[in-house]
């Protein structure tokens, strides 16, 4: 009662825990944020007090900042749990400078307290920094102000990206985008921005692939619907290429793509090759995704070289770390050095293979002393094979039994290469003379010989003498060159004869 009494004059509301008098307030109802450096961003922090006798809870707050600044809310600790009564809490607004003068920013925050509103308003200038005095401050920020490409040595276009955002508290409209340069500095530009809001931002790509050296400059131009209605980049960049160097036999890896290597980077005979030579070369796939083979051939076709069909051939696929052997057989046709390429085309990196091959021949090589396979295959085969008719052989007629049972019983995987080195220097009706490694030696017509571990059965024919195996069927051709000379001067004589009877007869 006592109480009471010393405050009958107070205004009874204040003393009733339910008054309604007391509510959320503002410390200073209105700042002053001072100076705000054009293009630069300033913190302002509002106070705001709990004068009731409740808990307040803060709710959802709106900025209406004035055209030259940009405003955006940093902090808000109202925010986090209910204000108690008599208490303190402080919300950070960021202001950035868009252009010069005074400028005002009011703030709008809801809560449940009696008066549901509260407002306080920041104030200040934006002023212009050191040498600035003359820049513009664009409504679209970008980020690089200066694109700078540096100096280009290779010959591969540069991309870069330009980020362009909205600062100001409105909607801008991106109407168009351009380069102005000369056509040789090789500036391109490709953009999908449209309408910004308010701090949304959009990316430019540009890319630089010069034409001509030296310094390369240009200008990207911005128009769009704000305030100040353009901005500009400036891009600039120097094209300095390096000079060309020698291409190496294997390119390099390239991401995604096979690379085809070889074994040899040349692929050399030597020196003094009298006869047939045969060099392998391991192709391989060292690249990260498959290739295939599309091609091989020869530079020059009348060197007497020759590539195996087996191994690699057009059309293989070759998978990485793949490989496949590449063989290539060397009959000299002509004595002297060979100066050609083997080409493998692919549809992997470069696209192309070129392997030089080289050799020194001393001889040439004599084809018609080389064997001939006639037939490679089962047994079931050999019955295919004809007789030797009576106007083939000059001699008795050829057998037309079976072959001996005996010949089934050799081995004849490697039949061809036990006649290697053999040749036919002199063949009459029903026999000839073979000379090889071993010396020379007499064959005749329906016999069975065992030469080079294979038993053979030999026909002699009017050009050549046959040997049949148990899986083969080879020829031995004759060199008729061997009598030319015969030939020729039995000719002479014949026709001297001739001359001499026609001349005696007159």
């Amino acid at each position: 009662a006592q109480a009471f009494a010393q405050s009958a004059f107070d205004d009874p509301g204040s003393r009733s825990g339910s008054s309604k008098g007391g509510d959320l307030k503002t410390v200073e109802a209105k700042i002053d944020a001072g100076a705000v450096t054009l293009g630069a961003a300033s913190q302002v922090v509002v106070l705001l007090r709990n004068d009731g006798t409740k808990p307040i809870t803060s709710g959802a707050i709106s900025l209406y900042p004035s055209s030259n600044v940009s405003a955006s809310i940093g902090e808000n600790e109202c925010i986090k749990t209910p204000l108690p009564s008599g208490a303190v809490c402080a919300i950070a607004i960021s202001v950035k400078g868009l252009q010069p003068g005074k400028f005002r920013v009011e703030m709008l925050m809801r809560h449940d307290g009696r008066t549901k509103l509260i407002t306080s308003t920041v104030s200040g200038i934006v002023e212009r920094s050191g040498d600035s005095s003359a820049d513009i401050i664009s409504d679209l920020d970008t980020i690089p102000s200066d694109l700078d490409f540096g100096t280009l040595n290779d010959s591969r276009p540069l991309t870069r990206s330009v980020i362009m955002r909205n600062v100001t508290s409105k909607p801008i409209t991106v109407e168009a985008m351009k380069i102005n340069s000369n056509d040789q500095a090789g500036y391109s530009l490709e953009s999908e921005c449209a309408k910004l809001l308010s701090g949304e931002a959009c990316i430019a790509t540009i890319t630089w692939a010069p034409q001509q050296r030296g310094p390369a400059t240009g200008v990207m131009v911005v128009k769009h619907d704000g305030p100040t209605g353009v901005v500009s980049i400036v891009l600039d960049g120097e094209y300095n290429p390096s000079a060309a160097k020698e291409v190496g036999i294997f390119p390099e890896a390239v991401p995604g793509k096979g690379l085809l290597t070889a074994s040899q980077t040349e692929v050399d005979f030597g020196k003094g090759i009298e006869s047939t030579s045969s060099i392998t070369v391991s192709l391989v796939n060292v690249g990260d995704e498959a290739l295939e083979v599309k091609g091989i051939s020869l530079s020059n076709k009348d060197n007497g070289i020759t590539i195996e069909n087996k191994g690699c051939r057009k059309g293989l696929i070759l998978n990485p770390v793949e490989a496949c052997p590449l063989t290539l057989t060397w009959e000299p046709v002509r004595e002297g050095a060979i100066l050609d390429d083997i080409q493998i085309r692919h549809d992997g990196a470069r696209g192309i293979l070129v392997i030089p091959v080289r050799g020194q021949a001393d001889k040439v090589v004599n084809k018609d002393n080389k064997s001939v396979v006639l037939d490679v295959g089962d047994l079931e085969l050999l019955s295919s094979i004809p007789a030797i008719s009576a106007s083939e052989v000059m001699g008795a007629p050829a057998s037309t039994s079976s072959l001996p049972s005996s010949t089934k019983e050799v081995a004849s995987s490697n039949a061809t290469g036990s006649l290697d080195g053999f040749k036919v220097t002199s063949l009459a009706k029903n026999r000839a003379i073979i000379s090889g490694p071993g010396g020379s030696r007499v064959v005749f017509h329906s016999q069975e010989t065992v030469i080079g571990g294979v038993l053979w059965r030999i026909a002699v024919r009017p050009n050549a003498v046959e040997f049949v195996g148990s899986r083969q069927r080879v020829l031995l051709l004759f060199d008729h060159s061997l009598t030319f000379t015969g030939s020729d001067n039995s000719s002479s004589s014949d026709s001297s004869s001739s001359s001499s009877s026609s001349d005696s007869g007159n």
